[in-house]
């Protein structure tokens, strides 16, 4: 059965459900998930993850994103991006400079309120179908991270930034932020992700690469690169794959890349005073 993290350069016009639904049929895998949602005009790097891989979507709910996205000033529309419907549109008269400025003010922790075309559920329904029934009701501010926000190139009411934000964060919203910051409205007029936790466009597919079978899926463990690696021995296996802590001592406490002696990919680990506990395992199970 196929296991492992392939990373997809989302097209438009397809939502992350929909790249998700293709590759079950691809790899003929129900067990599939996406590590972080892309609107339909969106693209770029969508990590999907096949197999007992899923079970490391949870590690990566958390994740910084990358984007580099369209800012059109005097435009303000109900989806807070260039495919919905005009709310107001007005001359822009925005300098390189001014624009420079408001960008510092979003740099940053701040709290911001989701869209009503997204899919957060209020008293249990999502946000989106209210808004299609013409309903706006209020959202509570969510806290958020602007790592960096970056002016990359445009004039007149059109530019391209380049932001680096955390788990969480709308960019249509901030696009519409800063254009009120302006005083003249403004909203995303395209939208691109060239990074998601330590996955970038160098490592992604396209999914005519896909479908032509010439792609091969990432190991579970290229997501957890940063973590240290420790090897047990062939007499730890047992326990771990009942569950169990195994003694290492000499182990420094902290979290671990756990293998097995052949080198196959155990699990991630929790060393505490030389006891090595399961934090999450990825093997299959298996007798001895």
């Amino acid at each position: 059965m196929p296991n492992g993290i392939i990373i997809i350069d989302k097209p438009a016009g397809w939502t992350s459900q929909d790249v998700a639904a293709k590759l079950r049929g691809v790899f003929r895998e129900k067990r599939i998930g996406h590590g972080g949602t892309l609107d339909p005009m969106a693209t770029g790097v969508l990590p999907i993850f096949v197999g007992r891989a899923t079970r490391a979507v949870e590690f990566f709910e958390h994740a910084e994103k990358e984007y580099v996205a369209g800012l059109r000033l005097g435009l303000v529309t109900n989806t807070q991006d260039t495919t919905g419907e005009t709310e107001q549109e007005q001359d822009v008269d925005v300098s390189k400079e001014r624009l420079l400025t408001v960008l510092e003010r979003f740099k940053g922790p701040q709290e911001q309120i989701p869209p009503m075309y997204s899919a957060v559920k209020i008293g249990g329904k999502k946000l989106y179908e209210m808004a299609r029934q013409g309903k706006t009701v209020e959202r509570k501010p969510r806290e958020i991270q602007i790592l960096e926000l970056e002016l990359l190139e445009g004039e007149g009411r059109d530019f391209l930034i380049r932001v680096k934000c955390s788990k969480g964060t709308y960019i249509r919203t901030l696009c519409h932020d800063i254009g009120q910051a302006l005083g003249c409205g403004g909203c995303m007029s395209s939208l691109r992700r060239t990074m998601a936790g330590c996955y970038d466009l160098s490592r992604a597919v396209t999914m005519e690469e896909v479908l032509a079978g010439k792609t091969e899926l990432l190991p579970v463990d290229s997501l957890f690169d940063h973590l240290p690696a420790v090897t047990v021995e062939q007499k730890h296996l047992r326990p771990i794959y009942n569950g169990a802590a195994v003694k290492l001592p000499g182990l420094a406490d902290g979290e671990y890349r756990v293998y097995a002696p052949g080198g196959d990919f155990l699990m991630v680990g929790q060393a505490e005073q030389g006891l090595l506990k399961t934090v999450k395992s990825f093997f299959e199970v298996k007798d001895l």
